[in-house]
């Protein structure tokens, strides 16, 4: 028998070797925040218009209020908008009142800050394909995204991701959790849609520090926040819109960080019962942030080449003066730097997670920062954790 045999042929020359090609820089293919738009409810109130109806709901007859007047008068709020005007709070007997309170408000709220946000982006409800919602004020099942999404025409395939325990870092880590997916599906639009009523959680005849620095701090609001990935820049989109974002539209999302600190789960957040949502705030969540706070977000800039010096536009959660001063103190900033989150803070109060997305919305409205430059968005919340957002306009 004769053996066949196999001739390995020379393989063919490889091609010459194409030219180098540039990687594409991560803020140039990132998701970009099309549009920010905030609903307040109409019952506006000066701070000191608050500070009695406020005593008298926290404090029994004859009570001594100096504490009371005294974070207050240290609170950095001017004026603050309430879910309800302040005359019905003494009402609401039990926590379903509260939550049915929050329902019928948060439903009016959100929808007027996601459909003020679409048509901003010159988008459609139909156009979404995300939908996040974030809030720790209230419950309801199905969720309010979910009701809404019938009431405003959003497409019965929208992805929906309702986010509750996050308190006032949601407005971060929600923006994260937007770019996550954006990365994945770049033809894709998503919203972030937080709805806070902070006030419908102030718990009756509860003297306490927390309470009353509760009662003194937070203010009511929605948010609503439409981000668009890497394609739609330059040729459309999968959805029924043919609109695309203009270039200077907003910031692109170039990368985020998430920290949770071991050992500090009793610094912030509720003890549910049956009155509710009563609020924890421990006087120690600033050493927090000066011991450690600094050395994290410091450590994220480095990963892109950058320090704290490298960031034009900071859009920090205002969680009270205390905490701006020490974010300022540990980074090292100019005085200047967090004004936004004053001006934020003095005009609504803390928003818990609308606040950051009303920060931006504001930092939008007045100078739009120049393109090329960069911005951290970061708040801090339950858990206790931290969340960066590296964005570059």
């Amino acid at each position: 028998m004769r053996v066949p045999v196999i001739v390995d042929h020379a393989p063919s020359p490889s091609p010459p070797p194409s030219p180098a090609r540039r990687p594409t820089p991560p803020w140039e293919a990132g998701p970009r925040i099309a549009a920010v738009r905030c609903a307040l409810p109409p019952h506006r109130y000066a701070q000191h218009e608050l500070t009695g109806p406020i005593g008298d709901l926290c404090l029994s007859p004859g009570a001594d209020r100096a504490l009371l007047h005294r974070v207050h008068a240290s609170a950095g709020v001017r004026t603050r908008h309430l879910a309800l005007p302040i005359e019905q709070y003494a009402g609401l007997g039990d926590f379903g009142q509260s939550n049915n309170a929050w329902i019928e408000a948060g439903l009016a709220l959100g929808e007027e800050a996601l459909s003020g946000a679409l048509r901003e982006a010159g988008l459609a409800p139909a156009d979404v394909d995300l939908l996040v919602f974030a809030s720790i004020t209230g419950v309801a099942a199905p969720s309010l995204d979910a009701r809404l999404a019938g009431r405003m025409g959003l497409r019965p395939d929208v992805k929906r991701l309702p986010l509750f325990g996050l308190g006032c870092v949601a407005g971060a880590a929600g923006l994260a959790r937007v770019h996550d997916h954006l990365r994945g599906h770049p033809d894709d639009t998503a919203v972030l849609l937080t709805v806070e009523l902070c006030s419908l959680t102030l718990q009756r005849g509860d003297g306490s520090r927390a309470n009353l620095v509760a009662g003194a701090l937070f203010g009511d609001g929605a948010a609503a926040l439409v981000a668009r990935g890497g394609n739609t820049d330059g040729g459309g989109s999968s959805s029924s819109s043919s609109v695309t974002v203009a270039p200077s539209a907003g910031p692109r999302v170039v990368a985020t960080r998430s920290h949770l600190y071991p050992g500090t789960e009793q610094l912030l957040g509720w003890e549910i019962g049956a009155d509710g949502f009563r609020v924890v705030i421990d006087a120690g969540v600033p050493d927090i942030v000066r011991g450690h706070f600094g050395r994290q977000l410091r450590a994220f800039l480095a990963e892109h080449e950058l320090t704290v010096d490298d960031i034009g536009t900071w859009i920090c959660h205002p969680g009270g003066p205390r905490i701006l001063s020490a974010v300022s103190e540990t980074l090292g900033l100019s005085e200047d730097a967090l004004d936004a989150s004053r001006r934020s803070l003095a005009a609504v109060g803390n928003m818990s997670s609308v606040s950051v997305l009303h920060i931006l919305e504001g930092i939008r409205a007045r100078r739009t920062p120049e393109s090329g430059t960069w911005g951290l968005l970061l708040a801090m919340g339950p858990g206790f954790c931290s969340e960066l957002v590296l964005l570059r306009w």
